[in-house]
């Protein structure tokens, strides 16, 4: 019985992210939002009262401003998106900004320093013998 439940909850966050993607890049027109947006993930509360929609930004000139423009144009979503996703209930949209983007390419510049520390290491080493 939870699979079940569990499968029907993953099934309507990515319509839900399929959808809220379509209207942000298509119907949404707000001068407070720049950049491209990503719906990185839905995740729905059980009883579809609310979504929480992590969203990542690519070349903003303003990234709490545009996620601020989101925010206010969350009720126009959400009624857009009633529209075309049969539900009894629109979840009500909450958005985050998604910042697993920003960690991956620290981590990133982290371990190419550490590769370069290495190989620096490896070649003073070599000179030295």
């Amino acid at each position: 019985m939870i699979r079940k439940n569990t499968n029907r909850m993953g099934r309507v966050n990515e319509e839900l992210k399929k959808e809220i993607s379509q209207v942000i890049d298509y119907e949404l027109k707000n001068s407070d939002i720049s950049g491209i947006i990503s719906v990185t993930r839905v995740n729905c509360t059980p009883d579809l009262r609310y979504a929480k929609v992590y969203v990542s930004f690519l070349n903003s000139k303003n990234v709490q401003k545009s996620l601020q423009g989101l925010k206010k144009a969350s009720g126009f979503i959400r009624s857009r998106v009633a529209n075309t996703v049969n539900l009894r209930i629109t979840p009500e949209i909450v958005f985050e900004l998604d910042d697993s983007s920003l960690v991956g390419s620290r981590i990133d510049n982290i371990l190419k320093e550490i590769k370069e520390q290495d190989d620096a290491i490896k070649n003073k080493n070599k000179n030295n013998d």
